[in-house]
């Protein structure tokens, strides 16, 4: 996930995951593998909010509680704060969304990794 999340090639980390903002490559020019099957949806918003809130909540309620600032100040800080970090984590999330879907075999993709042998009894 944090090789998605760093928008590199999970499978190999050399070549970059994303053609456009949000639009991932078709096929990884270093290892070949094929990135058209994801399908990472809506999951990457909610994950980016979800993080965003639970950033965000403590500094709302402490600039509403130690601080005289009116509400039209309060949004004034506190919406294009939001806006900045959702639009920050919503290509790391993707990224890292469409690698767990990858390294689980999920969407048409093969799960390549060895499965862990139990030893002998």
């Amino acid at each position: 996930m944090a090789r998605g999340a760093k928008f590199c090639c999970p499978r190999c980390a050399e070549a970059p995951l994303f053609r456009k903002w949000l639009k991932p490559v078709d096929t990884c020019t270093s290892c070949g593998q094929d990135w058209s099957k994801q399908q990472a949806d809506d999951f990457p918003a909610y994950v980016a909010i979800l993080l965003s809130g639970h950033i965000l909540a403590p500094i709302m309620i402490v600039l509403g509680i130690e601080t005289d600032l009116s509400v039209t100040a309060l949004l004034a800080i506190l919406m294009p704060s939001a806006t900045a970090m959702m639009l920050g984590m919503l290509q790391p999330a993707k990224g890292a969304i469409i690698a767990l879907q990858w390294w689980f075999g999920m969407h048409g993709f093969k799960r390549e990794r060895r499965e862990v042998q139990a030893p002998p009894v």
